[in-house]
């Protein structure tokens, strides 16, 4: 079940990334789920998004320079 205030997706995902992503996880002391979210929001940054704060940890870190 989704966290409230989150949005569901059903995500079709090649299985070695699956895999590497949950070693990462692990590694990270995260579920996939919050480790796929940490990563998108990473890239975002990279990208330099930056995402509004919803008060749910929505917002994002500064964009990277």
């Amino acid at each position: 079940m989704a966290s409230p205030g989150k949005k569901a997706y059903p995500l079709r995902i090649d299985p070695a990334l699956w895999d590497e992503i949950q070693r990462l996880a692990a590694r990270d002391l995260r579920s996939v789920n919050a480790e796929i979210e940490f990563l998108l929001r990473e890239g975002l940054a990279r990208r330099g998004v930056k995402l509004k704060d919803d008060g749910n940890g929505g917002g994002s870190e500064p964009a990277a320079e």
